[in-house]
């Protein structure tokens, strides 16, 4: 496939623009007023779009505009640790990746997580979508180690590493703290998986 057959056209680009910058403008109007605080026809006078263009971008609604990355985040979770270079482990993989995506470096990560803590329907909503992103996750750990798909320590692994973000965003430096987690999980990882630890 050439590069030019693999870019996004025109039209797609626009959309995911589009995209974009309804989510951003619906989390900046969250983190000033508050979930409750904001509507959705706010949300789209703000971005510019009619209504009916905001719900064609996310038929879910609110919920869906604060986690609009949901689906991307899972396929790149499982991407980052099925696609990682030999002799890459597992967390090292994993680290690099939530690192790249910036989220526990990025300023706005703690009050988006302070966002969803004070509100019940999203906070709800984000405690299915960790499960379901660990769950994928622990599949994957789990093929590329030749364990069963149910393996504890391999379940174990994936539900720790995504809780890393929200612990390091809350610290005073969070890359640091993002670095030293996963440094622990690589220690319990590597012992997990040695020769005389036996294959559950």
């Amino acid at each position: 496939m050439t590069e030019t057959s693999a870019r996004p056209g025109r039209r797609e680009r626009k959309k995911a623009a589009t995209r974009r910058s309804i989510a951003d403008t619906a989390l900046r109007l969250f983190l000033e007023r508050g979930y409750d605080g904001v509507g959705v026809r706010e949300i789209a006078e703000a971005a510019d779009v009619s209504v009916s263009t905001l719900f064609k971008h996310f038929p879910g609604g609110k919920e869906a505009l604060v986690f609009d990355e949901d689906a991307d985040r899972e396929a790149a979770l499982v991407a980052a640790v099925t696609g990682r270079s030999p002799g890459r482990s597992v967390p090292d993989a994993i680290r690099a990746h939530l690192a790249a995506s910036g989220r526990a470096g990025d300023p706005r990560f703690g009050g988006f997580q302070r966002l969803v803590q004070e509100t019940p329907e999203l906070r709800e909503h984000s405690r299915r979508m960790l499960l379901r992103h660990a769950n994928a996750l622990a599949r994957a750990i789990a093929e590329q180690a030749g364990r069963p798909p149910e393996d504890d320590g391999c379940a174990a692994l994936a539900r720790l590493a995504l809780e890393v973000p929200a612990f390091a965003a809350d610290r005073d430096d969070p890359s640091a703290a993002l670095d030293r987690a996963f440094a622990l999980l690589e220690h319990g990882w590597t012992a997990l998986t040695s020769p005389e630890h036996p294959t559950a």
